[in-house]
């Protein structure tokens, strides 16, 4: 390892651009050379004495240079710009703002890391898929490769499943794998049943495949099991569809007992269970899933779009047993052929030198900040949200209606989105789900979480925003 400790004085810049410099300097005075080892981050920091983040942000500042590489359990070595080179990156690559200004305030968004170690590790993950981007660029069989269904297996116990292989398949995204499962569970005009206030895309993906979708009604821990088997006796639905942990968008997780009785009159009635579970991985401590419960009436779902990164595309699907594996698979390659080998194989890479679960960590504590924002700013009582979700649910008082709301909201930066998008049966309430996540950062949060507590202090009237 080389004894190299930067003399922050060489450079006037901040003092993590000031270690880049200084990387550049010695290498081109020949004080430092290619292949030579830096310090770690924290002993650097140490003997520095300054913030360890600081020396973080140096070293992701030096390696979008060119300047050095970061090997996972290896350290940080000089590359002088040669290594990216060799493999086609431009040692100067900056940020694009046209790619980083896009987002859809529509969906439901984790905090998005920003952390300089965490977003290294990140990158170093994608650096080393690339060393194989041919062979994934290639048609692959669907259902993903042998190492990927192991990394899913391994992700999946961390919710207490342990399937067979045969039984997990890697498919580009929860909302296709739900779009096959339903086409194959019901016919054009049959009845499905969900939450009475469900997640929007379960809604869609009903009126798609023409099926009649039933909202049941609901309390604090979820659908009430005496209305599902009432409805299960009157009129046989084809399948049950659930989000049972920190529910889209209520927050509401069902707890255990709940769950019990659920899975009883659903295998009463020989009702199939379709388990979202996009949001089971957050909470460190939750029930367990209804397809551990009931794993021969169970479609499991683990999206990674709210526990790791939506961009991603991919999900996890656990199917109730081989027997429903090959129309599955023949439906989903029908439609989407097959999952991104790239995208598969980045989430394997992350899940298995724990980058994964550093971004997972992030996001229960980044949430967790969030919600105490929440309650600084709103009263006490006026609004549904779990201590670690994302988002909150918000019902409007004082005249507000969820149109002149959601306008009075557009340019805060946080995504506002009515309740009729939400619910199934009946009138849709005066209310909101309002999301705490996506690019916006914890500063502006606040600042927009002020605007509208303000804002529901009084009228719209008052807002003095409609003229």
């Amino acid at each position: 390892m080389k004894t190299w400790i930067p003399d922050l004085s060489r450079s006037s810049g901040p003092r993590y651009m000031a270690i880049a410099d200084i990387i550049e300097m010695d290498l081109k005075s020949g004080k430092l050379l290619v292949g030579d080892r830096l310090p770690p981050q924290r002993d650097l920091a140490k003997r520095l004495t300054i913030d360890f983040t600081t020396v973080a942000r140096g070293y992701v500042e030096a390696q979008k240079r060119g300047l050095v590489a970061t090997h996972v359990g290896r350290g940080t070595f000089v590359t002088g710009g040669q290594e990216k080179e060799r493999r086609g990156f431009v040692s100067s690559a900056a940020v694009d703002s046209r790619r980083t200004s896009v987002v859809d305030f529509s969906m439901n968004m984790p905090p998005e890391p920003e952390d300089p170690d965490l977003l290294a590790r990140m990158q170093e993950g994608l650096s080393a898929v690339a060393t194989n981007m041919i062979p994934l660029l290639r048609y692959q069989g669907f259902g993903g490769a042998g190492m990927d269904k192991e990394a899913a297996a391994s992700w999946l116990s961390r919710r207490g499943l342990v399937p067979s292989q045969e039984r997990i398949f890697v498919t580009p995204g929860a909302h296709p794998a739900l779009l096959a499962i339903f086409g194959l569970l019901a016919k054009p005009g049959d009845m499905v049943l969900s939450e009475n206030i469900t997640y929007p895309g379960m809604r869609s993906i009903a009126a798609q495949l023409r099926l009649n979708l039933k909202g049941l009604p609901m309390d604090a821990e979820g659908i009430i099991p005496a209305a599902f088997a009432e409805i299960c006796k009157a009129a046989k639905p084809k399948a049950l569809y659930l989000n049972p942990t920190l529910q889209n968008p209520m927050t509401l997780t069902i707890p255990e007992k709940r769950r019990e009785e659920i899975c009883a009159v659903a295998r009463k009635y020989h009702v199939p269970i379709v388990e979202d579970d996009a949001y089971g991985f957050i909470p460190l401590h939750s029930p367990a899933p209804l397809a551990a419960m009931a794993p021969d009436l169970t479609w499991h779902i683990g999206g990674l779009a709210k526990c790791i990164g939506a961009g991603l595309r991919l999900a996890y699907v656990v199917v109730p047993d081989t027997k429903a594996a090959w129309p599955f698979v023949s439906a989903m390659r029908a439609a989407s052929v097959m999952a991104s080998p790239l995208s598969a194989a980045l989430a394997t890479r992350w899940i298995e030198d724990g980058t994964a679960d550093s971004i997972l960590r992030f996001i229960r504590t980044e949430a967790a900040a969030r919600q105490a924002l929440v309650a600084e700013v709103l009263p006490a009582g006026s609004y549904k949200s779990d201590p670690i979700s994302f988002n909150i649910w918000l019902p409007l008082t004082n005249g507000w209606t969820r149109s002149t709301f959601g306008t009075h909201m557009r340019a805060s930066g946080i995504g506002v989105v009515a309740s009729d998008a939400f619910t199934v049966d009946g009138m849709a309430e005066e209310a909101v789900r309002v999301c705490l996540g996506g690019p916006i950062r914890r500063e502006t949060l606040k600042g927009a979480l002020e605007f509208m507590g303000h804002a529901l202090d009084g009228s719209p009237e008052m807002a003095g925003t409609f003229f």
